[in-house]
């Protein structure tokens, strides 16, 4: 028994400092931003979409072939250069956004509604999962007129869907607004501290939400 005890604790310490580890570069680069992504070539186009926590809405648009890059940062507030201490207190106007760089000859920007949608709780405006208040909510902010006017196409087919038809979806389409980027810790966080990222996803109950509202196999 003693043997077995002895293995189970020395597991969980394992477990513990791994976590530990695997948090560090969150505190110690916290003050770093990045700059600014520039799309300086006319092919490429550029979206924006806000679903609570922006470590999590990178990954699902990484995996895109066509999508050139991912940025987390702010958007939708009036404070210029805010920092994520000020966002995620609520007081800028801001919401916590990924901007997305994508080829439109490899991948449209329906594709990427699409994934959008399957991403994010629409039926609540309080916020995304566990974070509640403006700065979570989820919204598309739209480059163009184009983009705007298949992002509205884009709820209103969802909204005839059975599923939303007692409770309506309330995403916010608005036009897109100036992007700051997030401190560089917050930059590919999911691959940079997978285990804190993991811990963190499910801890704040999104994919079981998220199977709540899509089902599991979608």
């Amino acid at each position: 028994m003693q043997i077995v005890r002895r293995l189970l604790l020395g597991l969980l310490l394992l477990a513990t400092l791994g976590l530990i580890w695997d948090a560090l570069p969150f505190y110690a680069t916290a003050d770093s931003m990045p700059e600014a992504t520039a799309v300086d070539d006319p092919n490429l186009a550029t979206a924006t979409f806000a679903g609570g926590c922006f470590w999590c809405m990178e990954g699902p648009f990484d995996k895109l072939d066509g999508v050139i890059s991912t940025t987390s940062g702010y958007t939708g507030g009036t404070k210029v250069d805010p920092t994520y201490y000020e966002v995620s207190a609520g007081g800028t106007g801001h919401v916590e956004a990924v901007q997305v760089v994508y080829d439109p000859t490899k991948v449209s920007y329906e594709t990427l509604l699409q994934v959008f949608w399957k991403n994010v709780d629409p039926l609540d405006n309080r916020g995304q999962f566990c974070d509640k208040g403006s700065q979570y909510q989820a919204k598309i902010f739209a480059h163009g007129d184009d983009q705007q006017v298949l992002a509205e196409q884009s709820k209103q087919a969802l909204s005839r869907q059975a599923k939303f038809q007692k409770t309506p979806i309330v995403t916010a389409i608005e036009p897109a607004q100036t992007f700051y980027p997030a401190e560089d810790y917050h930059q590919d966080y999911y691959l940079k501290h997978p285990l804190r990222y993991k811990y963190y996803r499910t801890a704040c109950g999104r994919d079981q939400r998220l199977a709540e509202v899509w089902g599991s196999g979608e």
